[in-house]
């Protein structure tokens, strides 16, 4: 399967990760190929990647905000469970594991994919479907920070029992209810998997069931919720300050 990247910063990323195959790109005629554009064409060079000057009006058929670039690419290389765990061994650091149960935004992936590449999250869970995958939209949307991740497609309940089972990970649920406790009072520097709900529903019961602890944010607004990216982004950072904290 072949799908078309668009961006600059998404094309980029997605040469200098060397995780696809790469069949061609696409380059708006007129443009300055200089600073990312310029870099983009370097790598397309060391990879021996044909390269054509276009009509930009070719590649507005791809995407509304192309930049004048497009990479004909193959589709994303999902990863396993035993993957991620695998790169926290050899990190030597507690897995550290996002899991995001049945979101629907691209936009919301793609952002939370950034933040976790940042923050250094070890892989990303998704359910085999029902979800977003990781489509050209959300490489978009996170700048291309999804082709640095792995992100495995995997049955979620059966997924955090192994984590909890084999790599002794505490699963933490971010929701709105009741009876959860402040994020802020909850230690988030050992083996961990944050699990972030849907846009609409949030965890499903069996998800919800697999949890340790639920946890939620303090709000003193008007409001009653956040943006599913940005409460799971917030928690995080949490994780990453209390996992320097531990170190």
């Amino acid at each position: 399967m072949k799908e078309w990247i668009t961006g600059r910063n998404p094309v980029f990323e997605t040469l200098r990760a060397r995780r696809r195959s790469y069949f061609r790109l696409q380059v708006a005629t007129g443009v300055e190929e200089k600073g990312r554009l310029e870099e983009i064409l370097k790598l397309a060079a060391s990879l021996k990647i044909p390269v054509t000057r276009v009509q930009r009006q070719a590649l507005d058929s791809l995407s509304e905000s192309h930049q004048g670039v497009a990479l004909e690419a193959s589709g994303y290389p999902y990863s396993a469970l035993p993957d991620i765990l695998d790169c926290a061994e050899q990190r030597q650091e507690p897995p550290f594991v996002l899991v995001l149960d049945l979101l629907q935004n691209p936009q919301n992936l793609g952002t939370l994919m950034r933040t976790a590449e940042a923050v250094g999250v070890h892989g990303i869970l998704i359910p085999l479907r029902r979800a977003a995958g990781v489509t050209p939209a959300v490489v978009q949307a996170s700048s291309g920070a999804s082709e640095h991740l792995l992100v495995a497609q995997v049955n979620l309940a059966q997924a955090l029992d192994t984590l909890k089972q084999d790599a002794g990970v505490w699963v933490m649920g971010l929701e709105g209810s009741p009876d959860a406790q402040p994020y802020d009072t909850a230690r988030l520097d050992g083996p961990l998997a944050l699990v972030v709900g849907s846009e609409g529903e949030g965890m499903r019961d069996l998800v919800r069931r697999s949890c340790d602890l639920i946890l939620s944010l303090p709000m003193r607004g008007s409001i009653e919720s956040l943006n599913a990216a940005v409460a799971g982004s917030i928690v995080l950072y949490k994780a990453l300050s209390d996992r320097q904290r531990g170190k």
